[in-house]
């Protein structure tokens, strides 16, 4: 992943380093239970810890003559280790250890972005709050609805949030598993119990049924809820990216001192990171369609996924942990602007009321076809006029009077009663 989009917490779990360091701790894990069963001598095993390392160089020095990445890192391992390194890799196949020691990586990225994934609900639920009476129109098909508040926009946003973290949480009990079988899977030359006091101890299950490699519909799962995860930033940023432009400016990213727009246009104070997360989603989505198609490998095993996974893997983890800092970072710094809200959902004078002055009319015993044709008339008289004024034209219309007194109609343009029932939703999501 290229370093403008990695923050150090994720880039270290998919260095090349860590990667080996991970491979040697699966190494170890597998002596140490094989020790433990009595299939190897116990002061072997402690000889291995002791001495165990490796130098990435070397390891590349090595793959480049060899050809084989497990290879070049068990013989870089044996150079340090000695003797006792004939214990190392016992009965396994590179697949035991690569997978096993992938588990481990996805299980500590899963880790980090639940944990950003709280930050980014505890954000959005501050505005919430902040904003639990901020009134606002309410769009459909980008055209003026009805009234809602924005911290009610904001709940959806927290409800979805919520979700994404049962998602991942499902995902990394999923993909927390190791595979310590052998080739095709079958414990020919390994004991099963040593697999399950090795995966024990890695903090890991068994697979349940693995081949030469562990299935690939997990690691599918886990990057297709990266992609959910990202699709829902998506969201957010295109909701405030729409929010922002400049005839409405209802919401604004936090524009710094001395950042700049445009190295043409001064004035200009754009929509960036919303932007930013709007394409780092395409690229997860498009890592999900691989990792889907990782599933179908020829009979036990090929390697067709691993080039594959050496790029989605980490991407889809460092891409989606950027994802969700800069979310959490807009959302706690968006500038929000009330009056702005309060002036857009009264454009037309008040047009957005017109179901309820329909339902007002319909109450009271005018036939719905009737007033329903009534109320549109008015509106669209109201539409797209600088001095179209909505209201003004239902409380002078004679159909309407007969039926409405004038504090009636008054109430039909009181947004209280639209919002009258959005503290259960709220209540529903602790706000």
């Amino acid at each position: 992943m290229i370093d403008r989009y990695t923050l150090p917490e994720m880039g270290e779990i998919w260095t090349d380093t860590n990667k080996l360091r991970t491979w040697l701790q699966v190494e170890i894990a597998v002596c140490e239970a094989q020790a433990e069963l009595g299939y190897i001598p116990a002061d072997a095993v402690e000889e291995i810890i002791a001495k165990a390392n490796f130098d990435p160089k070397r390891v590349l020095e090595i793959e480049a003559e060899v050809r084989h990445d497990v290879i070049a890192f068990l013989t870089n391992v044996n150079e340090y280790v000695g003797d006792a390194g004939r214990y190392i890799h016992l009965g396994l196949t590179s697949s035991d250890v690569v997978d096993t020691a992938l588990a481990l990586q996805l299980v500590a990225s899963a880790d980090i972005l639940l944990e950003r994934l709280e930050c980014l609900s505890q954000a959005i639920r501050y505005q919430a709050q902040k904003h639990r009476d901020t009134v606002m129109v309410g769009r459909s098909h980008g055209i003026h609805a009805e009234p809602i508040t924005f911290g009610f926009k904001l709940a959806g946003w927290l409800a979805e949030v919520c979700r994404n973290r049962e998602r991942l949480v499902r995902v990394r009990s999923s993909i927390a598993v190791g595979k310590i079988s052998g080739a095709v899977g079958t414990y020919a030359n390994i004991d099963p119990k040593v697999e399950a006091i090795s995966c024990q101890n890695l903090g890991l299950e068994p697979d349940t049924a693995s081949t030469q490699v562990i299935s690939r519909d997990r690691h599918a799962e886990y990057v297709q809820t990266l992609a959910l995860i990202a699709a829902s930033i998506e969201r957010f940023a295109v909701e405030i990216r729409n929010l922002q432009r400049t005839d409405v400016l209802e919401v604004e990213e936090y524009f710094s001192k001395g950042q700049k727009g445009s190295s043409a246009m001064p004035h200009k104070r754009n929509p960036i990171r919303s932007e930013r997360l709007t394409g780092l989603a395409r690229i997860i989505r498009g890592h999900a369609v691989a990792a889907l198609e990782n599933v179908a490998l020829w009979h036990e095993r090929d390697i067709s996924h691993s080039s594959v996974e050496r790029i989605i893997l980490p991407e889809a983890s460092t891409l989606t942990h950027f994802m969700l800092s800069e979310i959490t970072d807009l959302v706690k710094n968006l500038l929000v602007y009330p009056e702005n809200m309060k002036r857009n959902m009264n454009v037309y004078g008040g047009v957005i009321f017109s179901q309820r002055v329909l339902l007002a009319l319909v109450e009271k015993g005018m036939n719905r076809e009737e007033a329903y044709k009534i109320v549109q008339s008015c509106a669209h008289e109201a539409w797209n006029k600088d001095s179209g004024d909505f209201h003004n034209l239902i409380a002078q219309n004679s159909h309407v009077t007969t039926y409405l007194t004038a504090t009636e109609i008054q109430d039909c343009f009181d947004p209280q009663y639209q919002l009258r029932h959005l503290d259960q939703i709220y209540q529903r999501l602790g706000i």
